[in-house]
């Protein structure tokens, strides 16, 4: 748990006043309770733990499993209706934004969440849904449902989300000047 600290607050640009700083701290903090070998000790802590959960829950909208794995330097961008059912995993260096649910699709098996790599970025409202894996390096695009695997590189984009290979920008675009005339605007060719 204190492991993470220094790093999870390092990756939040608001540090304490971080909602999703707040949220993942609770979740370490519940994760740390079992590797305590005592009973006497982790059977009040778990108590604890869902206390802060629902506290979480209700003050900032956001509700991490208490079995779901979660990388270093998670970053929660936007607070409110972020729901990460109990057995997903997640990698590293992750960013997700408001309004995401990374969870099951089919109510009769519970188990099939998603495993997310790492440095995935997740947009606002995006539904990653069912037993499926995201690969590294992938952009996932607000309020996209990601029902299908997404290899590692990919963009994943609209209803039900089409996969796409991400396609660098050329660097000609950057160097174009550009300038403002009465009629508009004009780029030097």
């Amino acid at each position: 748990m204190f492991s993470h600290l220094g790093e999870d607050y390092r990756t939040y640009r608001e540090g304490l006043l971080a909602q999703g700083f707040w949220a993942l701290q609770i979740h370490r903090f519940g994760m740390a309770r079992k590797r305590v070998p005592w009973r006497i000790v982790r059977y009040p802590w778990a108590a604890l733990h869902v206390v802060l959960s629902k506290v979480s829950q209700i003050l900032f909208g956001i509700y991490i499993g208490p079995n779901a794995v979660v990388g270093r330097r998670f970053t929660i961008e936007h607070f409110g209706g972020i729901i990460i059912h109990s057995k997903v995993t997640i990698g590293d260096d992750v960013t997700v934004r408001q309004g995401v649910t990374i969870g099951n699709r089919h109510l009769d098996r519970p188990n099939d969440v998603p495993v997310i790599g790492n440095r995935v970025n997740v947009g606002a409202g995006a539904k990653v849904l069912g037993g499926i894996v995201i690969g590294d390096d992938v952009s996932i695009g607000a309020n996209a449902v990601v029902l299908k695997d997404v290899p590692s590189g990919c963009v994943a984009i609209g209803v039900p989300a089409v996969i796409r290979q991400r396609t660098p920008i050329p660097a000609a675009v950057f160097e174009t000047p550009v300038t403002v005339t009465e009629t508009g605007i004009d780029a030097a060719s």
